[in-house]
């Protein structure tokens, strides 16, 4: 008798969990993202922003940062609530040293947002609204580990200097695809778009 019980029990948990799987809402569409491989120029509108500002490695800091980020933004009124969000990050410091970044966790609100909810303190991490600038933006899809991008770094320097722009703001990157919740998936199938504001070479 125990032992049906406890196959029950088991079958029960594997159905839930099937169910719940089945029934999330899923990722992006990262076949949109596709042509990004290749560096492009656009223009992007300046957007009111949740800003997680926390310093040091990222490897040490970003968890933290972006729990506190979705924690805070999920209790803003009117602020979408899908669970396909794509964070972003701005990094200032010297990028060959980790140790000195400075990282800005965001994620878009609504432009009538003016008040941070009431979330509990992390003394190290500051917490505002922003509003970031963008204007002419290049940008360029990195599939893969975050400790990989270097070659597309420079893949979207050259780029930039080749059309006759150099940069004016920090190098930004937007999460399409990248650790769960609860799982940390595969590296080698991270979708991060890589940006940069520019403006003309004078």
């Amino acid at each position: 008798m125990r032992k049906k019980i406890i196959i029950g029990v088991i079958v029960i948990v594997i159905l839930a969990v099937l169910s719940l799987f089945l029934l999330m809402p899923k990722g992006p569409d990262l076949a949109t993202y596709e042509f990004l491989k290749q560096p492009r120029i656009t223009k992007m509108p300046d957007q009111k922003m949740l800003v997680v500002t926390a310093k040091g490695d990222p490897n040490m800091a970003a968890g933290k940062a972006f729990k506190l980020l979705f924690q805070t933004y999920y209790k803003i009124p009117n602020a979408p609530k899908a669970l396909a969000l794509t964070p972003r990050a701005r990094w200032v410091g010297d990028m060959n040293v980790k140790s000195s970044w400075t990282g800005y966790y965001a994620l878009p609100v609504p432009e009538a947002t003016a008040q941070l909810p009431v979330t509990d303190a992390v003394p190290e991490y500051k917490i505002e609204l922003l509003s970031w600038a963008y204007g002419d933006v290049a940008e360029i899809l990195h599939v893969g580990p975050y400790g990989a991008e270097t070659p597309t770094i420079e893949k979207l320097h050259r780029f930039i200097q080749s059309q006759g722009y150099r940069i004016i703001g920090e190098h930004e990157e937007e999460y399409i695809k990248g650790p769960g919740m609860f799982f940390s998936g595969d590296p080698a199938g991270y979708y991060t778009i890589i940006r940069y504001r520019i403006a003309k070479t004078k």
